[in-house]
Parts: structure tokens; sequence; C-alpha cells
């Protein structure tokens, strides 16, 4: 996978950068689908840290994509998982749609 941005509202525990880079990484090691990678982060940092709110993207590119049937070498896919409550991203929804080729925005 690539980059797993990783945001937290922390409630009592803090916790230096490097462990969630760890916590990804060891999860990420696994062979398994990348919804399943993403949740798994996501309920490990929630179980150890205790957050009022959590959220993991994963973007990551597929080999099945890139070198075998369409051939699409920059296909990105991102999931993402929240868990507990976070104020929400300003501008997210017009961000969902620039990121899949709409510039319209939120005339949908």
């Amino acid at each position: 996978c690539g980059p797993a941005p990783i945001a937290s509202l922390r409630s009592r525990k803090v916790v230096g950068l490097s462990k969630l880079a760890r916590v990804a990484n060891a999860f990420a090691r696994r062979l398994q689908i990348q919804e399943r990678l993403t949740q798994q982060i996501a309920e490990s940092l929630w179980k150890v840290l205790q957050p009022r709110g959590i959220r993991v993207v994963l973007e990551c590119t597929h080999m099945c994509m890139s070198m075998r049937g369409v051939q699409q070498p920059r296909a990105v896919t991102a999931t993402r998982t929240e868990l507990g409550w976070l104020p929400p991203e300003p501008g997210a929804y017009n961000r969902g749609w620039e990121q899949v080729g709409c510039p319209c925005g939120a005339r949908h």
C-alpha cells in the first residue's frame, strides 16, 4: 500500500508517530483485502489508544490493475474507516467528486 493517513482525537493516551506507522506496517504484511486491512488498523488503534474518534485512509495500487487485465499502472484505490466521533472534513464532499474526475463537485 501507499500512504496511510491516520487521524485521531485523543482522550488520554499519547503515542509516538512511529508507533502508528508500525501498526499499519504490521497489518499490511499479511495477505488480505484492502477493506479489511483498513478496518483492522482502525480497530487496533481504537482499542489501544481509546480515542474519541479515529480515521484511517489507505491509498493502494493493486498489481492486478497495473500488470494484468486493464493495465492501468496509476490506478489507486482508497478505503476509509472511521470510528467514534471526528469533526467533519471541510470540503470532503467536493474532494470525493474531484477524486473520481468530476470537476462539478457539489452540483451532483
